[in-house]
């Protein structure tokens, strides 16, 4: 498939989103007639009282349900469907407003092993999730044909908060899911595509919403035995206290790895929050504290592997690690309004403390053939948000409406600080940033049941960034201002026999690193460069079907196209912000979950896209077409075994496949394919036991593959590519990020 030129389009999706493309241009001209929101505001985000309040939504909503918002909700729809939740995934008839939508349910949670927290979005399907550094770093996330670094274009929320951060040390968006706890998490909801008024910055490519309950089924205790030192303890419960609850949790873990140089992971996480009410009248308070230190093994060159230098899962310089913490204070609230239509208030509003120390070093010996190229990246900063939303329900000419608007106010005041060090020690400083970054994002978006077959959800939101930057050269401060206007659209048919049918069409954007925006002399060369846009449109279409006509099975199809005026990634180890080429990516996603008996069930993901550069590189043409690192094929399998008798258990099958590393698609990476295992017994209502084996096959393959020049310490001197006044080339090769080997994981619980 990666083989065909870039206009062949091997998905055939081109052909197919012609028409819904149409419509996306088209769509802010017949705006202004419908604003507003779906019924999802009747429910403030995370608000649960247990597993079972993830009810299914009405056919006017698209987002998180309970039995209460049912009620409600039903006053603004013709009926409320009954849906049926085969298991890991609520994705039936009538839960959403499009075919890749959908929530991610506590079950798969519970059942799915995983080797690090932040791979609970790998439950989104086709999500992949690496590591190419230390455990306390923020993951390696690929979607829809994106290497979407740490976090760009993908939107991430924990308990009603955002996690991704503008203008961060290491990359924009970073998105660190270290401090979540997988046992809190009572569903992730799920959106591809920028067709939701209510997402904003790095949301292109998609959304996750991760949702923590309000009260545990049970209080647990829990011990955590495993290879390479692994250790995990966690106390959590939620006792009454007054007329709420208080869920109290602790965590600590820690691990050295199977790297020579021991990575010496430590983590500290807790979370307290109360809880009161319903979730049409009711609220929460949460606070959150996370810390945590590690050793890296960052990516390693090929050749240093094959010449004997270091073994797999050595390391070229062992004093690259870090540190970060994370502490926030949130509330969220829901409560009726008297009034016309009864409105339903709901506001958000959190404090986030963030602190992240990294030191990296990828290119060893290339610039500085004394000391070393290691880098200290150091960001500092507070983060002040507050979300206020209303909804209603009413006629639309004659039809059953509901309307939202809602208002997003985001400033993060952020110190960025990037230095020269080695072995952990300051050398010089290349650039350090106070930044000031403020937005402020209204929407308003309409979802309407014209009849008993059509229902429509027509947005639009509009978003003020103010971005200020005091550098230490002053050439690269500034103060800018800037705004974008994104319309969106969803069109949603049936259900006809089980079967319903979706268009969805809207803009998008995200923005680039504030430090981009005003740099003009590059902090390393002292070459002249030209400052880069705030804000990057982006553009995004999809067809789709889901259906349950199959008895015991959910099948969803989607068709998706995506643009983006340009790829602009900051590049934290050189300080600069690089704009790229405008590019296209389509594809296909199926998503099948089927339950043949009530303890047996199995799941299905399969994607596929095309991602190619649609301008040419303006300072060498002859540069191909290919986005490096974009992932052409995904897969997931997995079967879980629930309730039978005492036992339990799931297997998890997961790849990727080959990826271009340079443009003309002449360097690949290999594809991967992992196994993973889970046992479980359950001794009496009080104990229970699992055994997790991670890597099962003990596969010998890659996390992650980059492509780039770097130095060896016994290069210097000896290669002409890295000898000589700075300066040099360098030698090309293949670096990586080994995939841990096999491993076991052996863990005791208590419930209480």
């Amino acid at each position: 498939m990666e083989q065909s030129r870039p206009d062949a389009g091997p998905l055939s999706a081109r052909n197919a989103l012609g028409v819904v493309w149409m419509l996306c241009g088209s769509l802010s001209l017949g705006m202004s007639s419908s604003l507003a929101a779906d019924a999802d505001a009747t429910t403030p985000q995370g608000v649960t009282s247990s597993p079972e309040a993830t009810a299914p939504q009405t056919p006017a909503t698209a987002q998180e349900a309970t039995a209460e918002k049912d009620t409600a909700a039903a006053k603004s729809t013709n009926t409320t469907p009954e849906v049926q939740i085969i298991g890991h995934y609520q994705t039936g008839i009538e839960t959403s407003d499009a075919a890749s939508e959908g929530s991610v349910t506590y079950k798969l949670i519970e059942d799915r092993p995983i080797l690090r927290p932040g791979e609970i979005l790998e439950f989104v399907p086709g999500m992949i999730i690496t590591q190419h550094s230390g455990d306390g770093k923020a993951n390696q996330y690929f979607l829809r044909g994106y290497n979407l670094d740490h976090g760009t274009d993908f939107a991430t929320y924990v308990a009603g908060m955002p996690v991704n951060l503008p203008t961060n040390a290491h990359g924009q968006g970073y998105s660190d899911l270290n401090f979540v706890i997988p046992e809190l998490v009572s569903r992730i909801d799920f959106k591809k595509g920028p067709y939701y008024a209510e997402e904003g910055d790095f949301s292109t490519v998609g959304a996750a919403h991760i949702r923590y309950f309000d009260q545990l089924p049970s209080g647990l205790a829990q011990l955590t035995v495993g290879s390479y030192d692994y250790w995990r303890a966690l106390v959590a419960a939620s006792p009454k206290l007054g007329d709420g609850n208080l869920l109290i949790a602790v965590e600590a873990q820690g691990t050295n790895g199977p790297w020579e140089n021991p990575e010496d992971f430590q983590k500290l996480n807790s979370v307290l929050r109360y809880s009161q009410g319903s979730a049409l009248r009711g609220f929460n308070i949460t606070a959150m504290a996370y810390d945590a230190k590690w050793n890296s093994t960052d990516q390693v060159p090929q050749r240093a592997v094959d010449e004997g230098l270091i073994p797999r899962f050595g390391a070229i310089d062992p004093s690259d690690g870090g540190q970060t913490t994370r502490y926030s204070l949130s509330f969220e609230g829901t409560t009726p309004l008297s009034g016309l239509g009864d409105p339903q208030f709901q506001i958000d509003a959190f404090i986030i403390g963030y602190s992240l120390d990294l030191w990296s070093n990828f290119t060893f010996f290339l610039d500085d053939p004394t000391n070393g190229d290691q880098f200290h990246q150091a960001d500092r900063r507070q983060i002040y948000g507050l979300r206020p939303n209303l909804a209603w329900s009413g006629k639309l000419w004659g039809a059953e409406s509901t309307t939202r608007v809602g208002l997003q106010m985001r400033y993060d005041d952020i110190n960025v600080t990037l230095t020269n060090t080695a072995a952990r020690q300051f050398v010089s400083l290349t650039r350090q940033d106070q930044v000031g970054e403020g937005t402020a994002g209204v929407f308003a978006e309409n979802a309407t049941q014209w009849n008993r077959w059509f229902r429509s959800v027509l947005g639009i939101r509009f978003d003020y960034f103010n971005f200020n930057d005091t550098s230490s050269n002053p050439v690269n401060s500034g103060q800018a201002d800037a705004n974008i206007t994104s319309p969106k659209m969803s069109l949603i048919f049936g259900p006809w026999d089980k079967t319903e049918y979706f268009v969805n069409a809207g803009y998008g954007f995200h923005t680039n690193d504030a430090r981009g925006v005003f740099t003009t002399v590059d902090p390393k060369t002292g070459d002249s460069v030209d400052p880069v846009t705030p804000v990057v449109r982006t553009k995004g279409a999809e067809v789709g079907v889901r259906t349950e006509i199959i008895p015991k099975v959910q099948t969803s199809l989607a068709l998706w196209i995506l643009t983006q005026a340009s790829e602009l990634v900051f590049v934290g180890d050189a300080g600069t912000t690089e704009a790229s080429r405008a590019s296209r990516r389509e594809g296909i996603e199926w998503i099948t979950s089927y339950r043949p008996l009530p303890w047996l069930l199995f799941d299905f993901e399969l994607s596929l896209a095309k991602a190619r550069f649609t301008t040419p590189d303006p300072l060498d043409p002859s540069l191909g077409d290919y986005i490096p690192g974009a992932i052409p094929v995904t897969a997931h399998f997995g079967a879980a075994i629930e309730n039978l008798g005492p036992w339990s258990g799931a297997f998890e099958l997961r790849y990727f496949g080959a990826y271009p590393l340079v443009e003309d698609n002449s360097v690949r990476s290999n594809p991967s394919t992992l196994a993973n295992l889970r046992v479980g017994y359950q001794f009496n209502k009080t104990w229970s036991a699992r055994m997790d084996v991670l890597n099962l096959f003990n596969s010998e393959t890659n996390d992650i593959t980059y492509y780039y020049a770097s130095c060896l310490a016994g290069e210097v001197g000896t290669n002409p590519a890295c000898t000589g006044a700075r300066p040099v080339n360098g030698v090309n090769d293949i670096n990586f990020h080994p995939t841990e080997p096999r491993q076991f994981r052996f863990t005791v619980i208590a419930h209480f």
